[in-house]
């Protein structure tokens, strides 16, 4: 199908956070020289698979849906390259976490459920395999289960909150979207996107500076809060689904005009170099803030790929070797700051670092 992402070219387990620390100090710094954008995605990535734990089938270090995207970035190497020295880990993430949390990779948290549904329609487009993509559609119908009309339409964040947010919102368009376009016959899912895509963009979300806020406060105004990179980013992939959906370019130019804002907005760029506002003043951005810029670059790569001149390719390409020549180690683990100092590493900051080497490869059919 048009604009599906293909590759522009054809372990060991960590014991958790500790033992990360320990394998920084004993590596010590990376040189600078010598980048290749394809060897350092697939160093990057195999580093990613060392932190994985072969008997939780998730990544030590990091949490649930952090894992979720951890192994979207697995995936993503994969398709981008042609490089398939990792996909043991797709089933074994699978069989081992199937019936974890809620089952079906559900919980709670609706936008959790959301990251897991889109890494396994990354992995039903890597291996075929049907299973995938319907636990992605259980995981979807479970998410539309909390819409409601509060605040005239959109999910809910949590299904036992009332807060309805900008990243479960976008998680939904794009997992719907993506379901439509792998599904024959569909109309179900595709009603679910343009839905919420035409409810949150009149939502108020979308400040005048064409960045999105967190949420909506309990009388649904924006409530100003954040403007986290990963709520720039998620929609940009998500009209990337729904341009391939309906043919409407107009998602696509939509898009472009919110990634002209992201892309250069001071908030979120400091010296031309992608940097969420949690790490200011050297913060570590706790255990959620490391996975946001991963959903950016990724968001922002297949929009890239999607439009004609690829736009955004320079801005990605200088995210990805301002990481690897800042914030790398010698056993290329990389750190939340993409512009240094390494500190700190997790599997987080990994599978965002190994995204922003992606990013650049990616390109349309």
């Amino acid at each position: 199908m048009k604009n599906r992402l293909i590759g522009r070219c054809v372990t060991v387990l960590a014991a958790g956070a500790a033992a990360v620390a320990t394998l920084v100090a004993s590596t010590g710094i990376a040189s600078a020289s010598g980048y290749q954008p394809r060897a350092a995605a697939r160093d990057g990535v195999n580093a990613l698979t060392g932190l994985y734990n072969r008997d939780t089938g998730l990544w030590n270090s990091t949490g649930w849906w952090n894992s979720a995207n951890a192994l979207t970035a697995t995936i993503d190497y994969a398709l981008a390259t042609g490089d398939h020295r990792n996909n043991w880990v797709i089933d074994n993430t699978y069989k081992l976490n199937l019936d974890a949390q809620d089952g079906n990779f559900t919980n709670e948290y609706i936008d959790d459920t959301g990251w897991w549904a889109l890494a396994w329609i990354r992995a039903y487009d890597l291996t075929g395999k049907k299973k995938y993509l319907e636990t992605a559609a259980i995981d979807v119908d479970y998410m539309w289960s909390t819409h409601s009309d509060v605040c005239g339409g959109g999910v809910l964040w949590n299904r036992n909150k009332t807060y309805k947010n900008a990243v479960t919102n976008e998680l939904m368009i794009k997992a719907a979207a993506s379901l439509h376009n792998r599904l024959d016959g569909d109309q179900k899912y595709l009603a679910m996107a343009t839905e919420n895509w035409d409810w949150l963009m009149n939502s108020g979300m979308i400040n005048s500076e064409n960045m999105i806020n967190d949420g909506l406060t309990d009388d649904c105004q924006n409530n100003g809060q954040t403007t986290w990179t990963y709520n720039q980013g998620i929609i940009l992939g998500a009209a990337v689904e729904l341009a391939e959906a309906t043919g409407d370019d107009s998602y696509l130019t939509r898009a472009a005009e919110l990634a002209d804002a992201s892309t250069k907005a001071p908030a979120i760029i400091k010296d031309g170099v992608l940097t969420e506002p949690c790490e200011a003043d050297g913060g570590d951005c706790g255990a959620d803030g490391p996975s946001f810029k991963g959903a950016y670059v990724r968001g922002l790569g297949e929009l890239n790929a999607a439009l004609d001149g690829r736009p955004y390719q320079d801005f990605l390409q200088t995210q990805a070797a301002t990481a690897y020549a800042k914030d790398r180690t010698a056993s290329d683990l990389y750190g939340v700051h993409w512009a240094g100092p390494i500190s700190p590493i997790t599997a987080a900051t990994q599978h965002s670092a190994v995204e922003a080497l992606i990013a650049p490869l990616w390109h349309a059919r």
